[in-house]
């Protein structure tokens, strides 16, 4: 990296009591970086967000936010970020107007700039419509939105959005990672978590796996699916009873073989030569699905499969 980081982390540990719920982690975030956390329920994703956001400080290690101890600095780290929380906290007794220039008071920013900025990000997020509506009418994407555009009133180096576009619509969902993308666009830096693969590799730059308290993996996401995977996944459906007959039978036919209760998948370069092979050993499944290797398959090979609750 040719500039300092906005991000830099090394050893960082946060416990409650005798549970680890950050074990000494490092990581770094660039200017101008899509830099993304993913990671099971409580692999500590969040923990490492709320040190990052200056709500909640590190037990050990090292940790500089926009170049400043957070623990000293927090209020004046504070004033330069931004900050999408993952539930809604708008003030529903004001209107979408209202919402924008009442917290931009907050950074003590003048009446007029804070009305200009306002009418700025509504048309940025496509709102300027909704000024004069209550928050209660909105639909979930555009409350999103909104909360989007209140994260950007001061003009932050760095915005924190915990998923995003959780519980949204398809349609919502685009729309919303074509305004990150275009706040990207602008130099603007973004770290977030999601639960979405598809959203990590649409808007990361970069992104970590979590697991466990501990960072398992690191890259771009095409780093990551090069280094975890392979190029396709042929998934193969059986009739009830027969796949449990197949012992043996799916051997040297791909790079990894992964058997799960309703399907077998198997990870090669060439998925239709996969399927042709097995074809000529006999193996006639019921339906055949080749696709391209995805995030999600790093992610389950890194994390597991078990439902952790």
């Amino acid at each position: 990296m040719t500039q300092e980081p906005l991000i830099f982390a090394r050893g960082l540990v946060k416990k409650f009591g005798e549970f680890t719920a950050v074990d000494g982690i490092d990581l770094e975030v660039a200017p101008g970086e899509a830099f993304g956390f993913l990671g099971p329920n409580g692999a500590g994703k969040s923990s490492t967000m709320r040190m990052i956001g200056c709500v909640s400080s590190p037990t050990a290690g090292e940790l500089r936010i926009l170049g400043l101890d957070p623990d000293r600095d927090g209020p004046r780290i504070r004033a330069r970020l931004g900050v999408c929380p993952q539930l809604d906290n708008l003030d529903p007794d004001l209107t979408v107007f209202e919402n924008l220039t009442t917290y931009a008071r907050y950074f003590g920013i003048p009446r007029s700039e804070g009305r200009r900025r306002a009418q700025e990000l509504l048309e940025f997020v496509q709102l300027t419509e909704k000024a004069s509506s209550r928050v209660d009418p909105l639909s979930g994407g555009m409350k999103r939105r909104l909360t989007i555009a209140r994260a950007m009133v001061n003009e932050p180096d760095l915005v924190l959005l915990d998923e995003p576009t959780t519980g949204l619509d398809p349609q919502a969902r685009h729309l919303l990672w074509d305004r990150l993308y275009r706040l990207k666009q602008r130099g603007v830096t973004l770290v977030l978590t999601t639960h979405y693969m598809d959203e990590a590799e649409q808007l990361c730059d970069r992104l970590v796996v979590m697991d466990k308290a501990k960072i398992v993996a690191e890259g771009s996401p095409r780093q990551l699916i090069e280094h975890y995977s392979t190029k396709e996944v042929a998934e193969f459906r059986f009739a009830p009873g027969i796949q449990e007959t197949l012992d043996g039978q799916f051997e040297g036919l791909a790079e990894r073989i992964e058997r799960l209760p309703d399907r077998v998948l198997l990870y090669a370069d060439d998925g239709e030569a996969v399927v042709a092979s097995a074809h000529g050993r006999g193996l006639h499944p019921e339906t055949v699905l080749v696709r391209r290797s995805t995030l999600e398959d790093v992610f389950l090979r890194l994390t597991g499969r078990s439902l952790i609750e």
